[in-house]
């Protein structure tokens, strides 16, 4: 039996997969948590073998609690479920140490496989991060200006992108709005951009929202 915890802040969308996981007969959900704090406790008293994180959490983003469990739950391994585009993020993923990952939008079938190659201690690559990864090997391309931005500062560039306020920005990542305001300006200088509707266009062009 594969025991799976989830942490995603989206109630209805942890039920989605519950329910689609709660359907395999090797699988079985024993926890769930909307936050890191959550997560901390739901891990003192859960099994898990296999761990679903959003990677658009309030308070830490998925890669910082990423980072964090490698140090305190080695053993865990992480299946990344996000709603990201998988040529910007899954890479960045894997790197950060996730076994594998999964967009929300997949075949249910497709998670529960995930599940399963994880738990094996493999990593879990779709056909388009397999050559994402083959391409990056053989022939890495130069990096992106927004690949030097930090986790923060990129989830600040997407929200941005997406039409979000600062004020809300600042209440989604339990920041204050001037620290967010602070992720702005270093956004905009690292990517040499005056203004909101630029970093928008960035935004579009490379396929962050």
């Amino acid at each position: 039996m594969i025991h799976v915890v989830l942490c995603d802040d989206h109630a209805v969308l942890r039920r989605g997969i519950r329910d689609t996981l709660s359907e395999e007969p090797d699988i079985r959900v024993t926890g769930e948590a909307g936050s890191y704090g959550e997560l901390r406790e739901t891990l003192r008293s859960a099994a898990c073998e296999v761990l679903l994180l959003d990677l658009n959490l309030p308070g830490r983003s998925g890669l910082e609690v990423l980072a964090s469990l490698r140090e305190t739950h080695p053993a865990i391994k992480v299946l990344v479920v996000s709603m990201y585009p998988e040529d910007q993020y899954a890479l960045r993923c894997l790197r950060a140490g996730a076994q594998g990952y999964v967009n929300k939008a997949s075949d249910p079938a497709a998670l529960a496989q995930a599940v399963r190659t994880v738990a094996q201690g493999r990593k879990h690559l779709t056909p388009e991060v397999a050559q994402l990864l083959a391409d990056s090997l053989a022939q890495p391309s130069p990096e992106l200006p927004h690949a030097a931005l930090s986790e923060r500062e990129l989830q600040t560039l997407v929200k941005i992108a997406s039409g979000r306020k600062l004020s809300d920005i600042a209440e989604e990542l339990m920041l204050s709005p001037k620290t967010v305001s602070v992720y702005r300006a270093r956004v905009l200088e690292k990517l040499k951009l005056s203004n909101n509707a630029e970093l928008t266009v960035y935004a579009i062009r490379n396929n962050l929202v």
